[in-house]
């Protein structure tokens, strides 16, 4: 191949690639946004318990600095770190809701009421 030809063809292959990168991406599913909602949510409290050891970290430096330098007084009191906790992701509200009931439940619960009731107990004799 001569040197203008191979520099046409990988010109040929760039454009090929590059439409093929452009099209469109079909929608996400709903799997795929709960997913992505669940890993932001554990970034965010990711950032919560990284800030929470820093405070502990900078709570537990000032506390030797001071301990070492007894003229050093703290110009201000620093409130206190706040704990994140564990890390729970809460239901999605289309998970966490009840489903409607089916039309066979009713006919289950007419069933029942048709049949006889079981004998009842007798009651407990007081000592």
């Amino acid at each position: 191949m001569k040197p203008k030809h191979a520099l046409t063809f990988m010109a040929l292959l760039l454009v090929g690639f590059t439409t093929t990168a452009i099209a469109k991406l079909p929608a996400p599913s709903d799997e795929a946004k709960a997913k992505a909602a669940e890993a932001a949510a554990k970034t965010a409290w990711t950032g919560k318990v990284d800030s929470y050891l820093l405070c502990k970290s900078q709570d537990k430096t000032a506390a030797h600095y001071y301990k070492t330098h007894k003229t050093a007084k703290p110009a201000v009191a620093a409130p206190a770190c706040a704990d994140p906790g564990p890390f729970v992701y809460p239901l999605p509200v289309a998970a966490a809701t009840t489903p409607a009931a089916s039309p066979a439940a009713p006919t289950v619960a007419s069933a029942a009421a048709t049949t006889k009731p079981a004998v009842a107990a007798a009651p407990a004799k007081k000592p």
